[in-house]
């Protein structure tokens, strides 16, 4: 029996570490009662020490991807595509792909961003072949619930990765704290550093330029 694979994204609003993208196959009633019992649910809605450890859990008990595209490549994506969305549906696509190439699935569930055609485009054959549900509030379904933690996991320990590489840490978000915290690693590395670490075409990039004219 076919399965569905749900697919949701973490790193989209934060500065600082890469764009991850996961996905989870669930096979049917008996990984969902899995998963609610694991408390799987939405992954703002968890701690990130909860996360990661969900997230292993998950791991452990089903097939899962995460395409995790960091800042380098962010940024070569972005000047070219121009449009965050255009970004996305690419790696929702790609997650969809690694999974479906591997297990029967039916449906993909993914959570609802810009036009619905986006994601549509981006799948390639095997992908088509899927029905694609994307709604608002996506996370409600437990794979996409799912699929969440996964992705904030990953992104969690790639910008500690990062952070490492820095020489400093590398704050969550687009707060106060984060422009101080570029400010600190352009001071350290240059302006030219900044694309390795962070999401360059955030207003938080304009505004250190802006303070250093």
């Amino acid at each position: 029996m076919a399965g569905r694979i749900g697919t949701d994204e973490s790193g989209k609003g934060d500065y600082f570490g890469p764009l991850v993208v996961g996905g989870v196959y669930v096979r049917g009633k008996e990984d969902e009662q899995l998963l609610k019992k694991l408390g799987v649910r939405d992954s703002k809605k968890v701690s990130d020490r909860r996360a990661a450890a969900l997230a292993a859990e998950i791991a452990k008990a089903l097939p899962h991807t995460c395409v995790a595209i960091g800042p380098a490549r962010y940024n070569e994506l972005y000047a070219s595509m121009g449009n965050l969305n255009r970004i996305l549906a690419w790696g929702h696509a790609r997650a969809i792909e690694n999974l479906a190439a591997k297990h029967p699935a039916a449906v993909a569930v993914t959570d609802k961003f810009g036009d619905d055609a986006y994601v549509a485009r981006a799948l390639m054959k095997g992908g088509r072949e899927l029905e694609l549900v994307q709604k608002v509030r996506a996370e409600a379904d437990v794979a996409v619930a799912a699929a969440s933690i996964v992705a904030r996991a990953e992104f969690l320990r790639r910008l500690e990765a990062l952070s490492a590489r820095a020489g400093l840490p590398l704050p969550k978000g687009a707060s106060a704290g984060v422009e101080e915290a570029a400010r600190e690693l352009v001071r350290r590395k240059g302006k030219e550093a900044l694309a390795a670490y962070a999401k360059v075409h955030f207003k938080t990039t304009s505004r250190l330029c802006l303070e250093d004219d």
